[in-house]
Parts: structure tokens; sequence; C-alpha cells
């Protein structure tokens, strides 16, 4: 994923953890860091189950180290990448930031939501100029191999049952990656001190329909394994990007049937048994 940002004679690649605050003011010295894209994270809504502290730890300890470097550095723009995830089992749809979040329902969303309340607080407390983007379900070329696209894309690909937890009832809104970043860079660019918003397709996708569009850009039928709904997995996700549309300038280009055909795209030419084909 990094291998063409390496060439570039403007990026320089440090490998360490949030958390070790030490390496961290290193890199801020040397580098004279004028804003932060705050994206490193422990992510992910199951994995949180099983490893709680994990998450609390790099989530918020991280948070809070980046934060305080940024303080001290007089950074001139801070922004977080928040979740969708805090807004739990919403009723109100769409979700719109002012729509209560105190009750996430997994360790991960819990993080996210903590790490908001920390922008905030340094905000308050010191000035900081922070934007907090909460990304709705981010997708794309070269994502994560256990995010639901790459696998259910695979699992096809290869004749293997598609693991679908409930009935496929649930809905999602799935955001192209560069969309994400034209919000991004549109954040670290706005005279803002601090807000919090949406970004997101502002399209709602059932799972059985993201199963059909990825069978269609593949050409094969999945076979599905229907298994029980998951702990800590939301009903639904929809940004109203209003918000976003009014600060930022946001307007999503890509809808999730291109979306979906661009990934297949890179999919068959770096991954899985049909590779260069």
């Amino acid at each position: 994923n990094l291998s063409a940002a390496l060439k570039m004679p403007n990026v320089q690649l440090y490998e360490g953890d949030i958390r070790d605050a030490g390496l961290c003011e290193r890199v801020f010295k040397r580098e004279s860091i004028g804003q932060v894209v705050h994206l490193a994270a422990r992510a992910g809504v199951r994995p949180s189950l099983k490893e709680p502290l994990l998450y609390e730890d790099v989530n918020c300890r991280g948070t809070l180290v980046l934060l305080e470097l940024a303080r001290q550095h007089h950074v001139r723009k801070f922004v977080f990448g928040s979740s969708s995830s805090v807004y739990g089992n919403s009723r109100r749809i769409p979700f719109n930031e002012d729509d209560p979040v105190s009750e996430p329902i997994s360790p991960y969303a819990a993080t996210k939501r903590a790490g908001e309340l920390y922008c905030y607080n340094y905000h308050h407390l010191y000035g900081l100029p922070i934007v907090c983007l909460r990304f709705f379900t981010v997708y794309g070329p070269r994502q994560r191999p256990d995010m639901a696209i790459h696998k259910f894309t695979r699992w096809i690909d290869e004749g293997r049952p598609v693991e679908m937890f409930g009935d496929g009832s649930m809905k999602r809104d799935y955001t192209f990656y560069s969309d994400i970043v034209d919000g991004v860079v549109a954040a670290l660019d706005a005279k803002m001190d601090f807000e919090i918003v949406n970004l997101g397709d502002s399209r709602v996708v059932e799972l059985r329909q993201l199963i059909g569009l990825i069978e269609r850009a593949l050409g094969k039928s999945a076979e599905i394994q229907q298994l029980p709904e998951q702990p800590g997995d939301v009903k639904i996700t929809y940004a109203d990007i209003s918000k976003a549309t009014r600060l930022l300038g946001y307007k999503p280009k890509f809808p999730i049937e291109k979306g979906v055909e661009l990934f297949v795209e890179w999919y068959r030419t770096n991954c899985g048994p049909c590779k260069g084909k």
C-alpha cells in the first residue's frame, strides 16, 4: 500500500507505535509537523470484543499521545478519524452529528467516542483546531483483507461459502476510499475551530444487495452460509452528509455499484485464483 507513496520525495516513513510517546516526540521535532491526520487505530468491531483492553490502550492512549504532542508543537490543524460506530443502534435515520452518541455497543465504538471527547478537551483547554471525521464503512482497492467486501470477493472467487451473519437485511453506508480522502483533505484546508463531521455516501445498501453486486462484478454465484447475528454489530449505518457538504464542499463521487467494480478489478489483478485474468 505504501510503495507508490514512498517514491515521493516529500514522504518519510516512520515505523512505530502511537503509544510510544518518545518515538512520536522525535518525529514531531525532526519533521516540524504543522498538521496531523490521525488515522492510526486498532480497527474492527468484532475483534474489539475479544481484546477490549488492547483497543482501549491503542485507541485512547495513542490518541492522547498525539494530541499532547500537537499541543506542545502548536499544530495548526488536527484531523481525527472517528467512526460511524459511535452512533450505536440509533433510531434516528439518517445519522446526524447532533444525534445522541451515549450508547456505543462495542468496545471499538466506545474508544472512538472517547477519542472525540479527548479531541474536544484539547480544543476547549488549549484552543487546538480539530475536526473529527466520522467515517462510514470505507472500502476500495488495497483495503484490509478482513473487511467484508474483500472477504466476500475472495470467498466467492474461490468457491467458498460466504458467511452471512443474520438474514442479510443489515444495512450499511459504504464509502469509497477516494471520497474519504477528498473529505480529509478538505478538513485540513477548512478554517474551523472544532467540528464533528460525517463522511459517507449517504445511501444504504443491504448485505444481500452487496453480495449480489460482488457476484455480478466477478461473474460468479455465491454460496451463502447463514449464521447468527454477531454481538456489537449495528443494524444500520446511514450518514447525513449535509454538514460535510456545507462546511467541506464534500460530494461523494463513487456509488457502491462503481466502487465494487473498481475493487473487483483491483482484486483480479492483484489477488486470488483469478489474478491476472
